[in-house]
Parts: structure tokens; C-alpha cells; sequence
């Protein structure tokens, strides 16, 4: 018996949103009377990271600091519609609805402070400093947080905006079979190398090289977390998880987290990432989705790896110890049958 090392490798690309009956997610902007700014979503935000990544598009779109916006994902009860956090469609959708809602607000707030300023409005632009200048003319400016007590309190305006994030849906040609179900599509490739221990049947993945093609980043701290944690998701469903472990015989289900495996700290392997930005022409500021494709290409990648390391083709998931096992005999099995047939023939 012996370690024996394999490479594999998977390529995926992912759709952003779904051809569902229209696929939409709106967004209320509005400012506090200090010039801060509320982005109101029904979105939620799963801990993926969300709310900072819209707070950034918001605050480009206004022309603000992204201090200076809050992000109120409030609920569906009284928030705008929102069609939900799935399809790695939130940023793109979200995102999109953010940037027309901000731009009607901002278009309310240059013209208050054209009001002030004794200018016109397609004369002002904002610095993303927190202040409302003459183009040219840096000296001739208004603070927006004075812009917004102005707003309020003297010209009686609200500076706030509507806005929408919409893919309408779209019917299957009859003739052609054609259809556009997606919003946009991300692309990945992943190399795994994994060593196999063919006494126990362990399997310990070394290394992970990948490489993801997502649109404009809105925020690469977040989107490298996406990845490096898609990628121990997908080890997971690659070699640990599963609730079923001999369906459909129902025997020997986890209870509990204790008695249901996952991969920890010391199962981690290096993980090398690559991000390439080709902006998509749909998406906030050229986005795509990251989210659930993280852990799409790891268990094509990892399962390979096994394949090539042991030379057996195993087609299922989890691949447990008891399967490499199994897999390694079936192969010996197929291997001594294949040296008796050459025996009898010679």
C-alpha cells in the first residue's frame, strides 16, 4: 500500500439571476437632514458581505464617502420588493436598482445646491469628499451634509430616488428553442491535487489553483473570501458531507453537527486564486455574480484528482474513505480477472 498523488481539473461558467416571471429587486435612497445617506432594500445579506459591497456601488453613484451611506435591509413586510438572496443574483440586481434610485437623489441634491450656490445644476458635480463644487471652480462649493439641511430645512425638498434592478422574462422560442435565461455569466477553472492513501482510503487535497472571471470587482477582500470559502464548500461536498450516507437505506443519519463532518482548519489546503476583470455590460459598474459558484468547480476538480491518482473513475459524492476503498478493490479485482483470461488464452 502506498500515498498515491493525482491532478484534476474542472472549468465552469455561471449564470447571474434566473428566467423566473421577471426578476426584480427595487431600492428606496433617501438623506438624513445630516447628509448621510439611507439605501432601503428587502435584500438580505446571508453574511456574504453584502451590505458593504451595495454601500460602495451607492456611495459611486451619489457621489458620496461610503461612511456616509447606510445600507437598511429592513424587511418584506415594508421594504421595496426584492425577489431575493439567491441565483448570485443580489449585487447585480440590488446593485443596478441602487444606481438609478441614487441617481434621481443626486439629481434632487445638485439642484439644492444649485439653489445655494447660485448655479446651475449641470454645472455641480460632487467630489466624493462629502461636497457639491462648480466644475472648474473647487473654492465655489457646499458641504452635502449643508445641502441637506438646506433641502430640509429652507426649500422644503426631500432628496431621495426610486429605482429598479429588472430582468424581464424570457420564453422559450418554439422553432429555435432559444432564450435568454440569465442576466450575465461568470467564468472559472480550478486545478486540485490531492494525495490518496490507498490503506485507509483517506483522501488529503494538497493544493488549489483557480482562477474566476467576474466582471469589475466591487470589492476584492470580498470576493477572494468568496472564493477561498466556496472552495472549502466544495471540499466539503467533495469528500465529507452528506445526510444520507447509504440512501436510500436510511440507517446511520447525523443527528447533529457533532456526528455530520467538515472539513476544519488542518484539512485546508494551500489555495492559490487569480481574479480576471472583464466588466459585464448588464451589471452595476460592469459586476457579475461570485457567490454560489465558489464551490461549483472544487468537487469536479477534487473528484479528478482522485480518478487520476488511483485510476479508477468514481461518480458519486461524497468520495469516502469506504469508496476509494471499494474502488481500489473492484479495480484489483478487474486486474487479477484480466491476468486469468490471459493465462487461459496463452
Amino acid at each position: 500500500m502506498s500515498k498515491e498523488r493525482g491532478r484534476g481539473m474542472a472549468a465552469v461558467n455561471y449564470p447571474t439571476g434566473m428566467n423566473l416571471g421577471g426578476d426584480p429587486t427595487q431600492a428606496l435612497v433617501h438623506s438624513s437632514t445630516t447628509g448621510n445617506f439611507v439605501i432601503t432594500l428587502s435584500s438580505t445579506d446571508l453574511g456574504q458581505g453584502a451590505k458593504t459591497a451595495l454601500a460602495q456601488i451607492g456611495a459611486d453613484a451619489l457621489g458620496v464617502p461610503v461612511e456616509n451611506v447606510r445600507i437598511d435591509t429592513g424587511d418584506t413586510d415594508t421594504g421595496p420588493h426584492c425577489m431575493g438572496t439567491f441565483a448570485s443574483r443580489l449585487t447585480h440586481r440590488a446593485g443596478n436598482a441602487i444606481i438609478d434610485a441614487a441617481e434621481e437623489a443626486r439629481e434632487v441634491l445638485l439642484e439644492v445646491a444649485a439653489e445655494e450656490l447660485e448655479a446651475a445644476p449641470e454645472d455641480l458635480e460632487t467630489d466624493g469628499e462629502g461636497n457639491v463644487h462648480v466644475s472648474g471652480a473647487p473654492d465655489r462649493s457646499i458641504a452635502v451634509m449643508d445641502a441637506a439641511m438646506a433641502a430640509h430645512f429652507e426649500q422644503g425638498r426631500t432628496i431621495s430616488g426610486r429605482g429598479i434592478g429588472f430582468k424581464e422574462k424570457s420564453d422559450v422560442d418554439p422553432e429555435t428553442g432559444e432564450m435568454d435565461p440569465d442576466s450575465t455569466e461568470a467564468h472559472a477553472c480550478m486545478i486540485a491535487d490531492v494525495e490518496v492513501d490507498t490503506e485507509t482510503g483517506e483522501v488529503t487535497v494538497l493544493d488549489i489553483q483557480c482562477t474566476y472571471e467576474i466582471g469589475q470587482m466591487v470589492n476584492p477582500a470580498l470576493v477572494d473570501g468568496q472564493i477561498v470559502g466556496g472552495a472549502q464548500m466544495g471540499m466539503a461536498h467533495a469528500l465529507y458531507e452528506t445526510t444520507d450516507p447509504y440512501y436510500p437505506e436510511p440507517k446511520h443519519k447525523p443527528g447533529g453537527f457533532g456526528e455530520y463532518s467538515l472539513p476544519g482548519p488542518s484539512e485546508t489546503p494551500n489555495i492559490d486564486t487569480e481574479v480576471l476583470e472583464m466588466p459585464s455590460t448588464t451589471g452595476p459598474f460592469g459586476t457579475k455574480g461570485i457567490g454560489e459558484m465558489s464551490a461549483t468547480p472544487p468537487i469536479p476538480a477534487i473528484v479528478n484528482a482522485i480518478n487520476d491518482a488511483i485510476g479508477v473513475r468514481i461518480t458519486k459524492v461524497p468520495v469516502t474513505p469506504e469508496d476509494v476503498l471499494r474502488a481500489l478493490e473492484e479495480k484489483e479485482a478487474s486486474s487479477d480477472e484480466d491476468d486469468s483470461a490471459t493465462k487461459q488464452e496463452a
